[in-house]
C-alpha cells in the first residue's frame, strides 16, 4: 500500500527538554493507525508538528511521498488536506452547525456569505455521516457526540484525506461512540486515513489496523492489532507488566468511624441522597453520565448549594453558607473531572500550583517563601515520579497523567482528610492510571477517606470498598460487599433498575 503520512527522524525540543528523539515510522493510506502511549510519551506534540501548529523541528514530514512543511495550521487544512478533530470540540455555540462547519472557509456570493449554498453543502456531509440534526441548527443544542461529528464534518468540508481524532470517546456515551465508529469505518472504506490517538484499548481493537507506540519521546514499535494481544499493548507502551484493570495491593485500611455522614441531601440535579463514608476507606460512587454524581461531589465541597438534607463532617453538621474555603479548612479536597479549567492554574508553574492551598505553610515572615514552595514540589515529584522532573515548568504544558499528578500533590500539601477524585484517570494511560491507584491507596493507609467517581466500571469496581450507584439523580444501590460488585447488574442499576434496592452483602 502507498504511504499516506512518513515521519523520518523527527526531534522536537522545548526548553530545557527533548521531548521527540529520532521519531520515525509510516501510516498507509486508508488505514485507522493509533498513536500510543504513556502520558509524556509525545503524542501531542507529533500530531501538532503534522497539523503545523509547531512549524519549527528537525527531520522531514511526507504526505503521500512528498516532503512538506506547514507554517501553521491552516496551511495544513488547505495544502495538506489534514485536520484535526480535538478531544475538547472546539465550537461557537451561539452559531449555527453550518457557520461552525464552514468558519473562515464561508461560501461567497460577492463579499457577503452565501448561506444557502453553505447549508447546502453542509446538509450534504451531514446527511453522508448520518448525523440526525441540519446544518441550520444551534450548536448549543447539540450533544457532545453530535458535536464530534460536527468536528468530522468540517474535516470532510476542507475534503481532508487524513484525519486525527485525539481522544475523540472521552465524553461521548456508548451508543455515540457506535456512531462515530461507523463513521470511522465508513471514512476508511472511501480511502480517508485516520489517525486515532485513545487510552481506551478495547477501542483500539475495535477499530483500528496498526498501533504505533512511543515511550518517553522515542518510536518503539508498530503492531498489528489483529495479531496482537492486549497485554503485549501495555507492555509495548510501559516497558513493563501493568495491571490494566484497577486492583488493590494492599489490605484495605477502613475502620468503623465514620467521618462523613450525608443525610437526605437534594438539590435542583439530585434527590435523597444519604450515605456515609468511613476512615481509611475508598467508597466507589458509580453512574452513567448526568446521573447527578459530581453535583453531589460540588455540593460537598460548596461549590454548589444544597436545598435540604445534612451534612456532617467528623460528627459535626455543616451550616448555611458552607464553601470551598471552608470545606478546605473543614478538611475536605476535591480533585475535578475537568482539570485543565477546575484543577489548576493555567498561568502558574507547578510549585506555585501545589502550593496554592496551602500558603500558610510557606510563609517567612509576611511572605511567602519561594525556596519553601519549590523545596514541597521537589518532595512530591521525587514521590509520585512526575515528567518532566522540573518544579519551575508550566502545569499547563505537562501531559494530562502528570497535571493530574500535580493537582494530587497540592492535595497531599494540605492536611485535607477527605479526598475526592472526580473521574482520577480520564484521559490518563495506563501506567499513570497504575501509579494514580497507588497512591490511593498510600493516601488511606495513612489515614484519608476517599470518594472515588468514575464512569469507568472495572476502576470504581477494582478501586472501591465499597460501592454507592446512581441514576438519574437518586441512589439506586449501596454495595457493601465485593461479592457483590457484578458488572451487569451494576450497569442495570446504573441504568434506573431496582429503585432503592439496597444490597448488604
Amino acid at each position: 500500500m502507498a504511504k499516506a503520512v512518513e515521519f523520518v527522524k523527527i526531534n522536537k525540543r522545548f526548553p530545557g527538554v527533548h521531548v521527540l528523539k529520532d521519531i520515525s515510522f509510516s501510516v498507509e493510506e486508508g488505514e485507522v493507525h493509533a498513536l500510543l502511549g504513556e502520558n509524556g510519551a509525545g503524542k501531542s506534540t507529533l500530531l501538532n508538528i503534522l497539523h503545523g501548529v509547531y512549524p519549527e523541528y528537525e527531520g522531514e514530514v511526507r504526505l503521500h511521498g512528498k516532503k512538506v512543511s506547514f507554517k501553521d495550521t491552516n496551511d495544513a487544512i488547505v495544502n495538506g488536506k489534514i485536520s484535526k478533530v480535538h478531544q475538547e470540540t472546539l465550537v461557537v455555540k451561539d452559531l449555527t452547525v453550518g457557520q461552525n462547519v464552514t468558519m473562515g472557509y464561508e461560501p461567497k456570493k460577492g463579499i457577503f456569505i452565501d448561506f444557502k449554498k453553505m447549508n447546502k453543502d453542509v446538509d450534504v456531509i451531514l446527511e453522508d455521516l448520518n448525523c440526525n440534526f441540519k446544518s441550520s441548527d444551534l450548536v448549543a443544542t447539540l450533544t457532545a457526540g453530535e458535536m464530534q461529528m460536527l468536528a468530522i464534518a468540517r474535516a470532510l468540508y476542507h475534503h481532508s484525506t487524513i484525519i486525527s481524532l485525539d481522544e475523540p470517546t472521552a465524553s461521548l456515551t456508548t451508543k455515540e461512540t457506535e456512531a462515530l465508529f461507523e463513521v470511522v469505518r465508513k471514512l476508511k472504506k472511501q480511502g480517508v486515513t485516520i489517525l486515532y490517538v485513545s487510552h481506551r484499548l478495547e477501542e483500539i481493537f475495535q477499530i483500528c489496523d496498526r498501533a504505533t507506540i512511543l515511550r518517553d519521546g522515542e518510536y518503539i514499535q508498530t503492531m498489528d492489532i489483529a495479531s496482537t494481544t492486549r497485554d503485549e499493548l501495555i507492555h509495548a507502551m510501559v516497558g513493563r507488566n501493568v495491571a490494566a484493570v484497577a486492583s488493590r495491593l494492599k489490605p484495605s485500611p477502613m475502620t468503623d468511624e465514620v467521618v462523613l455522614k450525608v443525610e437526605h441531601l437534594c438539590n435542583e440535579n439530585y434527590n435523597d441522597v444519604s450515605f456515609e463514608l468511613h476512615k481509611g476507606e475508598i467508597l466507589g460512587f458509580f453512574g452513567l453520565v448526568g446521573a447527578g454524581r459530581t453535583e453531589v461531589m460540588r455540593t460537598l465541597i460548596g461549590a454548589d448549594q444544597r436545598t435540604s438534607g445534612k451534612i456532617i463532617l467528623k460528627g459535626k453538621e455543616v451550616k448555611n453558607g458552607w464553601n470551598t474555603t471552608k470545606a478546605l479548612k473543614a478538611g475536605i479536597g476535591l480533585l475535578p473531572e475537568d482539570r485543565k479549567t477546575q484543577g489548576f492554574m493555567n498561568l502558574s508553574n507547578n510549585y506555585e500550583n501545589i502550593a496554592i492551598s496551602s500558603l500558610e505553610k510557606y510563609m517567612t515572615g509576611p511572605f511567602t517563601d519561594t525556596k519553601k514552595k519549590i523545596k514541597n514540589a521537589e518532595v512530591y515529584f521525587e514521590e509520585m515520579d512526575v515528567h518532566p522532573r522540573r518544579v519551575d515548568y508550566m502545569t499547563s504544558n505537562m501531559s494530562g497523567g502528570n497535571q493530574q499528578k500535580v493537582i494530587l500533590a497540592r492535595w497531599m500539601s494540605t492536611d485535607v482528610d477527605i479526598i475526592i477524585f472526580d473521574e482520577p484517570t480520564k484521559g490518563v494511560d495506563v501506567g499513570a492510571k497504575a501509579e494514580i491507584y497507588r497512591l490511593m491507596e498510600q493516601l488511606v493507609e495513612d489515614g484519608k477517606s476517599i470518594i472515588v467517581v468514575s464512569s469507568e466500571l472495572p476502576e470504581a469496581m477494582g478501586i472501591s470498598d465499597r460501592m454507592i450507584i446512581m441514576s438519574e439523580g437518586r441512589i439506586t444501590a449501596e454495595l457493601t460487599n465485593k461479592v457483590d460488585f457484578v458488572e451487569d447488574s451494576i450497569l442495570d442499576l446504573a441504568i434506573g433498575g431496582n429503585q432503592n434496592e439496597k444490597y448488604m452483602g
